[in-house]
């Protein structure tokens, strides 16, 4: 669990704001405060109501190795997830997370998921995956995948904007029950209750897909 939360695993995450480089540009993220709302709002609507269903439906199909389980999991939060930036990066973060679990660990379903085609291998499906077929339970692994998501959002914003390293652990301790809470409301959705909405998230996404200096991916 530790391994794959953290941030030395080469997965890109360091490329990634996550939306938050389109909140900055805006002027609607300019201090903790505002960032610590950005991140509740992302934990509560976009990866408790979406990110964390998918991953529990591939941990509960990695955990039987059924490839078609997994395979749904992934098209469905790829479906739902209206920005294109958001559905390239998760791609490119769950592409990843597959290439390095391969290098470090052999497991033949890893493999067969890994080499499917048209799969989108979003990360918070492969997270799932890797994690079902290493031993760590689905309640840790969504937590991982929050943890993860969090202190990469924070790492962005040390680089964005005049966020301390200090401000930065606040932030994460301050956000321990929003996290929780949105592992808490994944656990009793199915995929077809997945119902995230962010449409400010996904407009700025869009705008940022399109702007002529970027620092990051998303």
């Amino acid at each position: 669990m530790l391994r794959l939360g953290d941030s030395f695993l080469p997965v890109g995450s360091n490329s990634l704001s996550y939306g938050l480089e389109g909140f900055v540009a805006d002027g609607r993220v300019e201090s903790a405060a505002d960032l610590g709302e950005f991140l509740r709002t992302y934990l509560e609507r976009l990866l408790g109501p979406a990110d964390l269903v998918a991953l529990r439906a591939a941990h509960a199909a990695g955990s039987e190795a059924a490839l078609d389980g997994v395979l749904r999991a992934d098209r469905r939060l790829h479906a739902v997830t209206l920005a294109a930036e958001l559905r390239e990066s998760a791609t490119r973060a769950g592409e990843r997370l597959l290439d390095v679990q391969r290098d470090v660990h052999e497991d033949g379903f890893v493999e067969r998921y890994a080499d499917a085609e048209r799969a989108p291998h979003a990360h918070p499906v492969a997270l799932g995956v890797v994690a079902a077929r290493t031993g760590v339970p689905v309640r840790e692994a969504c937590l991982t995948c929050c943890h993860a998501f969090v202190t990469g959002v924070l790492g962005a914003a040390q680089r964005l904007f005049a966020l301390g390293a200090t401000a930065a652990q606040r932030l994460l301790v301050d956000l321990r029950p929003a996290m929780t809470a949105a592992v808490e409301d994944s656990a009793d959705r199915s995929l077809d209750e997945m119902t995230p909405f962010a449409p400010l998230v996904d407009l700025l996404s869009a705008e940022h897909e399109r702007a002529d200096r970027r620092l990051f991916l998303s």
